[in-house]
């Protein structure tokens, strides 16, 4: 599949009792109708610590092709015929980070997407942390992330499964607003369960990775997401 620069990371907030409606309703008609349109559908979540909060991630090849996507899916039939069943799920669906990759090295690394009722392996913990980068990342950041973060993240109990930075161009589909403003570090991790998460924690914290990771432009945690993948969630 063509590599996907340009990543959304969405955070919904449902009506309560409604994430698994969402959820049921997004995987039987959004998955491939979106990726139809040249979308990837990355991976889906339910948020282990907000009961009424669904995470999940999109990518596409570039700016334009982000426009042209979501045009054809917004506009299409499959939106149309289900946007109200949708939309009655949700009380907020605008807390959405644009971003990118900044290398090769950061982005996800992705099985096949499955067909519909396929059972996947076992899924294990993913994690989204969002640092705060103190102004737009300079040309260093990507190799001392993959020189020194990367390797000092996994020393201590992480796997990490790609990670990003801010997409600083104009939102190329305005009418999805964006969170604007914000230079932010993301990074996904993978783990086999909570435990491993909290010891990851503590090992981390012991080893001064808990803010900047030594890196000057990286500042301090803005949000933590333990994340559970969904049935056809492909990041898992």
């Amino acid at each position: 599949m063509t590599a996907q620069t340009v990543i959304e990371l969405r955070q919904y907030l449902t009506n309560p009792g409604q994430r698994d409606v969402l959820i049921e309703l997004f995987e039987c008609e959004f998955v491939e109708s979106q990726e139809a349109q040249g979308m990837s559908l990355i991976g889906q979540f339910h948020d282990l610590d907000a009961p009424d909060r669904f995470v999940w991630l999109r990518g596409f090849t570039d700016m334009e092709a982000r426009k042209a996507a979501l045009e054809g899916f917004y506009f299409g039939p499959v939106w149309q015929a289900h946007r109200a069943a949708a939309n009655a799920t949700l009380l907020d669906n605008d807390d959405v980070l644009l971003l990118k990759p900044p290398v090769a090295a950061a982005r996800f690394d992705l099985p096949p997407r499955q067909p519909y009722g396929v059972e996947l392996p076992p899924a294990g913990l993913l994690t989204v942390t969002v640092q705060a980068l103190d102004g737009p990342p300079d040309a260093g950041l990507a190799a001392r992330f993959e020189a020194e973060v990367r390797p000092a993240l996994e020393a201590a109990g992480a796997r990490v499964a790609g990670w990003m930075v801010s997409e600083t161009r104009p939102n190329s589909f305005p009418r999805l607003p964006v969170r604007e403003g914000e230079q932010v570090l993301v990074w996904v991790g993978r783990f086999a369960d909570a435990a491993v998460y909290a010891e990851h924690l503590d090992r981390a914290a012991q080893a001064g990775l808990e803010n900047g990771f030594g890196v000057a432009s990286i500042r301090g945690v803005i949000q933590r997401l333990r994340l559970a993948p969904t049935a056809r969630s492909r990041l898992r």
